[in-house]
């Protein structure tokens, strides 16, 4: 081994960050939209143990007890300990199904940066131990643009239902997602010349001061009829962001499969599987293009000042906002949110939210419309969104879950029962 360090050259640098959109891929992407397959990925985690729910849950600063003590569920109206809903996103067992052809898997990007822009959930049931989550769908929309960020871009909606061992549908997560040509963003430079931020003791203090006064609902019902339009909802604090809440974060499960964090001999492996995934660091050995959310020299060569955080840990973030707010006895429904800008190393964000409006549904569910949006301390709004949360009524009763769609049961149905004829025939 040199004792120099074989840092890449200008050749392989621009040619790690110089790769452009392909119209091939752009078109490979148009012929499979609306297609539905099995989902092949071995997620880091598969089945919900009561240990990987509270990890999950405090990987992202969530102690709420209905999500990581047994004991305490038991007391609720679950009967148990459930999880997040949210943790359906990182839940997923390798379903069997018909393989697509390498003409209908859809444009590979290689070299081309992607991040997460936003989310749309539905949820109709709670997640519980011993539970195992399957995935399928695809992808739902593609389109070109130009973007603010980086001129040319390719926008894709990608759609997956997930379901528990019994077919039964537990939700329904759709994630916008950007992808952006490297060398563009890096020319462009337009957030260089964002300021490194620092604290004063009276900053901090005032940050931990709204960390104190956070708490979850808990078991004290939050009923319908208390809740009014216009409501404000208490403040919640996440950050200053460090690389140690990467760290947290994908020890709690977050797995970014199909790509993945490895080590050793796996690295090695996934480094012939997907060469392009892995670019060489200023002390010339190869890793993931994905350090970019821990590894600011990294960040900073596609463009950006710092290292940045993933556009789904400030979904989970929200999430955490909302279950807090609602309490034991209600359901989260829906959410939809929009990443607008990055969060990077240093950053705060300060949670705030408003009571938009309350409907009693036909089937007596008495649901409250939800805004919220994560504002940095620089002012600035980098996700907002809204959601939809069932509470339970002193007139109409318990928070109801919601119908399942009976054409997305019956879809789930059909594809776990393939899952299970390819099991008895030996096949994948």
């Amino acid at each position: 081994m040199s004792e120099t360090t074989d840092a890449p050259t200008e050749e392989e640098f621009e040619k790690a960050t110089s790769a452009e959109l392909d119209e091939a891929d752009i078109e490979k992407d148009r012929a499979i939209v609306g297609r539905d397959w099995a989902s092949r990925s071995q997620e880091f985690l598969s089945t919900a143990t009561p240990e990987g729910i509270r990890n999950f849950a405090t990987g992202y600063g969530d102690d709420n007890p209905l999500f990581t003590d047994p004991e305490y569920g038991r007391g609720t109206r679950w009967g148990g300990q459930i999880a997040p809903p949210i943790m359906a996103a990182i839940l997923n067992a390798p379903l069997r199904g018909e393989r697509p052809s390498k003409q209908e898997r859809g444009g590979s990007y290689r070299g081309i940066h992607a991040f997460v822009s936003g989310g749309i959930w539905d949820w109709y049931r709670p997640i519980r131990p011993g539970d195992t989550l399957y995935g399928f769908g695809g992808l739902e929309s593609v389109e070109l643009k130009r973007s603010e960020f980086a001129g040319r871009s390719v926008v894709k909606v990608n759609r997956q239902v997930k379901m528990n061992q019994n077919a039964e549908v537990v939700g329904v997560y759709r994630t916008l997602v950007i992808y952006t040509e490297r060398k563009k963003a890096r020319e462009r430079g337009k957030y260089k010349d964002i300021e490194d931020p620092s604290y004063t003791d009276e900053d901090l203090a005032k940050i931990e001061e709204i960390y104190a006064g956070e708490s979850p609902r808990g078991g004290a019902p939050r009923y319908f009829e208390d809740v009014r339009i216009g409501e404000a909802l208490p403040p919640m604090a996440k950050g200053p962001l460090t690389t140690t809440d990467m760290i947290v974060f994908h020890a709690g499960g977050y797995g970014f499969v199909p790509y993945g964090l490895k080590t050793g001999r796996l690295a090695h492996q996934n480094r012939q599987r997907i060469a392009p995934f892995y670019i060489k660091n200023e002390y010339g050995v190869p890793d993931v293009a994905q350090r970019v959310h821990w590894d600011s020299a990294w960040a900073q060569a596609i463009g950006t000042p710092r290292a940045y955080d993933y556009g789904v840990l400030r979904e989970c973030w929200a999430h955490h906002y909302l279950t807090d707010w609602a309490g034991d006895d209600a359901w989260v429904v829906s959410q939809h949110d929009e990443i607008r800008k990055f969060n990077y190393q240093g950053d705060t964000h300060f949670l705030s939210g408003e009571v938009t409006g309350k409907t009693v549904a036909e089937d007596g569910r008495c649901l409250v419309d939800i805004a919220f949006k994560g504002t940095n301390q620089r002012g600035e709004d980098t996700v907002k969104g809204t959601a939809v949360v069932v509470l339970p009524s002193r007139e109409h009763g318990p928070a109801l879950l919601p119908e399942v769609p009976a054409e997305l049961q019956r879809k789930a149905v059909e594809m776990m029962s393939r899952h299970g004829e390819l099991l008895r025939e030996g096949r994948r």
